[in-house]
């Protein structure tokens, strides 16, 4: 019997992970290459497969009436290798699902290396890898290597492949002051980890904030070089202090609205508040949600300690920005996520133009399969657009608008809608379910995984 030839899969981040794992478990043999340790990024601060250098946040976990919790079952159903690392190294989050870093990317590499059919190799593909190797997924993620993106660039014809991504703070947990913070979820909710008061509240009252609001935008902030300059932010990961130059109170209706909290020390809903969330399995690290930021590093430092119960703050990690890379992929790749200009290269994850840790994941799943499929002699049917999986495929593969292609995060509006009878209230119940079953219905018709 001739040996299946193997998939290349390149990048170890969540994406390529996900797709080793994969078309590993359909059988075909999977060489994974990763470029760290042998050349670092701006970003990551170690060497380990699918490490998180943003949040500890999948978001969501609430899979009824949330599009982002919804993705998670899907995973799961899917023997996703990167839903079952987070569930063993989840911490609590409220209605979120949010891991320890460390063990989450430990977890995933521990499985990748004992599976028999995937081969790491530490080492970085300069440039457009060689023909020869027939088969290959490009998952390089938000942080490509130059001249791996240059050759893309050069292939496809396109003026530019990028766009800023920022970095959230992390608080060492003992510093902060709890007699004037508190711990609660809004409105109490509880997620899979949880117990309804997860996050560690640091209450405004207007005055305060108002002075806050006032050094964010008189901080002094990262210089961009020349040939970054017009390089775009994902809407969804905007800097805190770019979000505040769009007036006073539009931080008090995104990551600093009060809504469903109360402060137990007033009795009273505050002004405006930050959220902490647990960033590791101890407890000892929590990060400030939605406090991405491209201010210098001591003007980080002195604004973040005007924050009610951060006056004595110390930073395990302070935010950052990085530059990401993402193709205009309904321009760019064919149904079975190909490079129309060179269909032996399929491409995963965020350089697809989907953001989030669990949208990469999926479209690095989705990609996985279809390579595999490819080498047994098959071709695997996207998903069903009625599924999460689906809605993300078909949002890249042609139902964006090319010519104003921006990264997306899943959502129920890039779902069809439901049946017309279906009420308002019930929308998003009925969404789920019709994706579930639909789903059972792709994964009856898939190539036979292997046994795990």
């Amino acid at each position: 019997m001739t040996q299946t030839e193997p998939v290349h899969v390149i990048g170890g981040g969540l994406a390529g992970s996900e797709a080793a794992w994969q078309i590993a478990r359909m059988g075909v043999p999977v060489v994974l290459h990763e470029m760290r340790p042998v050349r670092k990024t701006d970003a990551h601060n170690g060497e380990g497969l699918a490490e998180l250098v943003c949040s500890n946040s999948f978001r969501s976990d609430d899979a009824e009436s949330n599009a982002v919790g919804l993705l998670h079952e899907e995973l799961r159903r899917c023997n996703s290798l990167i839903m079952r690392a987070a569930e063993v190294a989840k911490v609590p989050a409220g209605g979120a699902l949010a891991v320890d870093r460390d063990v989450f990317s430990g977890e995933v590499q521990k499985a990748i290396e004992a599976e028999p059919l995937i081969t790491l190799r530490r080492e970085e593909i300069a440039g457009l890898p060689p023909a020869a190797w027939g088969s290959v997924v490009v998952a390089t993620g938000p942080l490509t290597s130059p001249p791996l993106a240059e050759a893309i660039l050069t292939l496809t014809g396109e003026q530019s492949l990028a766009f800023f991504d920022a970095i959230a703070p992390i608080v060492h947990r003992d510093s902060i002051d709890m007699d004037k913070a508190w711990f609660q979820s809004r409105y109490d909710k509880v997620g899979p980890a949880g117990d309804g008061a997860d996050y560690i509240n640091c209450p405004f009252e207007k005055p305060n904030y108002l002075e806050f609001h006032a050094a964010l935008l008189a901080a002094e902030k990262t210089e961009f070089k020349e040939w970054e300059k017009n390089t775009p932010y994902f809407e969804g990961c905007l800097p805190i202090e770019v979000m505040a130059e769009r007036g006073a109170r539009t931080l008090t209706f995104g990551p600093m609205k009060p809504v469903g909290l109360t402060d137990p020390k007033t009795g009273r809903k505050p002004y405006a508040v930050v959220q902490l969330r647990q960033d590791n399995k101890l407890g000892t690290l929590f990060n400030m949600v939605g406090f991405q930021t491209k201010m210098k590093h001591g003007e980080q430092t002195r604004i973040f300690r005007m924050i009610p119960g951060l006056e004595n703050a110390q930073f395990a990690r302070l935010g950052g920005i990085h530059r990401n890379t993402f193709l205009n992929s309904p321009k760019l790749l064919d149904t079975q996520l190909r490079l129309k200009a060179m269909p032996s290269l399929r491409f995963a994850g965020q350089v697809t133009g989907v953001e989030g840790y669990v949208e990469s994941t999926a479209i690095g799943l989705i990609a996985g399969r279809m390579a595999a499929a490819q080498r047994l002699g098959h071709e695997q049917a996207p998903p069903p657009p009625t599924t999460a999986l689906g809605a993300l495929h078909s949002h890249i593969t042609g139902g964006a608008d090319a010519k104003h292609f921006q990264p997306m995060n899943v959502n129920f509006g890039l779902f069809p809608p439901p049946a017309a009878d279906v009420r308002k209230e019930d929308r998003k119940r009925a969404l789920s379910r019709r994706a579930l079953a639909d789903l059972a219905g792709w994964l009856g018709g898939a190539v036979p995984a292997a046994a795990a």
